[in-house]
């Protein structure tokens, strides 16, 4: 079994909300429901009091690249 993914993961993670949520443009996502979304995830496992801005601020930059590269 693969290890569950924590707020560290943000590449990880973002490929993972690409999947979920194809045509969501990551710029107009509020923090509140990024946090909401990637706790929801079924391969993240961290405590969702462990997040902070600046680690919900590089998924989401991870999340942007990934998006842009699929040619959004």
């Amino acid at each position: 079994m693969p290890p569950k993914l924590t707020w560290h993961d943000a590449e990880d993670i973002a490929l993972l909300l690409l999947d979920h949520h194809p045509a969501v443009n990551p710029l107009e996502v509020r923090f509140t429901d990024l946090h909401t979304w990637v706790c929801e995830l079924d391969e993240f496992a961290d405590d969702p009091k462990a997040s902070s801005e600046g680690k919900l601020e590089a998924i989401q930059m991870a999340w942007l690249e990934e998006f842009q590269d699929a040619d959004h």
